[in-house]
């Protein structure tokens, strides 16, 4: 593992191609809704900012947007794309590092909290959210309910996807709530390569109180950014909370 973390220059290179789907219009306008709703005319700070799929669109629409993110492999990427250098970007891990200013939101998104491996870090981004905040400010998560009720007994193993050139699977640790997200390709040549990326699944309610351990208390939590209610059904969700 590099300076970069889990996401150094080979995965930052075929990033947005492999998670293409998740840059479509009709993925990231909605997402972009919520979040300059909740901005108010304010500065916007994106945690885990990569190569800009939400701060870009975000920022075409008004909204100035900070980021905050280890991996300069990443930002490079999000520098090359138009709008790009208009992002500033604080080096950093997000659960300690600072950007200056405050902010009116502060988000992470697509799972990006579970890159926090221990409820140690996971607690300490709350915390330095809220350092970030203005009063009344917002912190938005997106990230998904953990799928152990797909696990009979004694298995520990999720496939998530499966084609002719890419296969896709998580394994859990139900005991200390660590995952891993495992992903082979098929090159072109022939050649195979295996990318593993490390995680900490997190429940709601343990979401919710660390935000109280931070001074926030929950606003609002939906399955999606359509404000769908939230139900056991839910594959994740879409929680709001509000600094006090």
């Amino acid at each position: 593992m590099s300076d970069d973390g889990h996401f150094g220059g080979r995965v930052a290179a075929t990033y947005d191609e492999s998670a293409a789907e998740m840059f479509e219009p009709g993925v990231v306008d909605p997402v972009v809704d919520v979040l300059a709703g909740l901005a108010g005319g304010g500065r916007a700070l994106e945690l885990g900012v990569g190569t800009g799929r939400i701060a870009l669109p975000l920022a075409a629409r008004g909204v100035p947007v900070h980021g905050i993110e280890l991996s300069r492999a990443m930002v490079a990427r999000l520098r090359d794309k138009p709008g790009g250098d208009a992002i500033g970007v604080t080096i950093g891990d997000f659960a300690t590092a600072q950007a200056d200013g405050t902010f009116s939101v502060a988000y992470l998104v697509f799972n990006t909290i579970m890159n926090l491996t221990t409820q140690d870090a996971q607690v300490a981004c709350f915390r330095n959210v809220a350092r970030h905040l203005a009063p009344g400010g917002c912190f938005v998560i997106e990230v998904m309910i953990p799928e152990l009720r797909k696990l009979p007994p004694g298995q520990h193993i999720v496939p998530f996807h499966v084609d002719a050139t890419r296969w896709g699977f998580d394994t859990y640790d139900v005991a200390t709530q660590e995952m891993s997200s495992h992903h082979l390709v098929l090159e072109e040549d022939g050649r195979a390569t295996y990318t593993p990326f490390p995680f900490r699944y997190v429940w709601p309610a343990e979401l919710d109180l660390m935000a109280r351990l931070a001074g926030m208390r929950l606003r609002d939590r939906w399955e999606g950014w359509a404000r769908e209610p939230f139900t056991n059904d839910s594959p994740r969700h879409v929680s709001v909370w509000e600094k006090v």
